[in-house]
Order: C-alpha cells, then sequence, then structure tokens
C-alpha cells in the first residue's frame, strides 16, 4: 500500500506540483501523482504561500470519499475538474449508504461513499465501469 497520513479523508495522492495557475485570489495547483494521473486543487493564494509550493514541490491530495460524484459516462464533460475513469472494484452496502472503491488504470483507487438508492438506480457492481468525479475546489493539499 502507498505511504498515506493518518487522516479522516480516505482519498490521499502523494504528488509532485507539475503547474501552479494564479489568479487575484485563488491559485489552481495540478499534481502528478505516477502512472500519468493528476489531481487538480484549487487553493488560496494565502494558502499557495503558506505552503509554499512551487513546480516540483512535493505535496498530498486529499479529498472525502463523501465528495466524490460516480458517473457510469467516463467520457462525460462536467464542470468537476478531476474526472478519474475506472472499474468498481467493492461496494459494501450499509444500512444508508455503499462504499465504492474505483480501481484506477494506474493501480491507484478512489473511495466514494453515496446512497443506496444511488447505487442500485446506477447498478454499481465489481468490474462496472465508471469515472470518479471531484471539483478542484474540494481537493485540500499539504506538505509535510
Amino acid at each position: 500500500m502507498p505511504e498515506q497520513l493518518a487522516i479522516s479523508a480516505r482519498n490521499q495522492f502523494k504528488g509532485k506540483v507539475i503547474s501552479l495557475t494564479p489568479g487575484m485570489v485563488n491559485t489552481e495547483v495540478v499534481l502528478d501523482i505516477g502512472n500519468g494521473a493528476s489531481v487538480a486543487a484549487v487553493i488560496t493564494n494565502k494558502s499557495r504561500d503558506h505552503l509554499d509550493l512551487k513546480e516540483g514541490s512535493e505535496a498530498w491530495a486529499f479529498f472525502k470519499a463523501s465528495q466524490v460524484i460516480i458517473s457510469k459516462e467516463p467520457g462525460l464533460k462536467t464542470s468537476a475538474r478531476n474526472n478519474f475513469p475506472g472499474k468498481v472494484g467493492a461496494v459494501v452496502k450499509g444500512a444508508v449508504n455503499s462504499e465504492v472503491r474505483i480501481d484506477l488504470p494506474s493501480g491507484q483507487a478512489v473511495t466514494a461513499i453515496v446512497t443506496n438508492p444511488s447505487a442500485e438506480r446506477l447498478a454499481l457492481a465489481q468490474g462496472v465501469e465508471v469515472a470518479a468525479l471531484i471539483k478542484a475546489f474540494h481537493v485540500i493539499l499539504g506538505v509535510k
């Protein structure tokens, strides 16, 4: 298992900053998380400066499983900056929600929490092709 930090966010990706696009208030930061995959985050310029992020910096991207939207149309165009196509690796049904592991072609995985009616409507089961969608504003960055 890849190195992880002890935090409550299920989705943790370690990477290197490959681009920073500053604006008046926010900066879009893109991390290369390996195997051809990347994660985009939008953070305030003050946070960028506080974390001392520059191209080549090592950083962590985090997002909660409850922030992940699942689509059965992997090529669907949406406003979500992060679109991870993959296959359902496992579904664990609870009383109200289901935990869904989406295995990515890179060998990494994204975990999502969806309501049981949504899991049923999407017919989520092992091997089903899906995409995990995460808005860049929902991604939190950290450094060691």
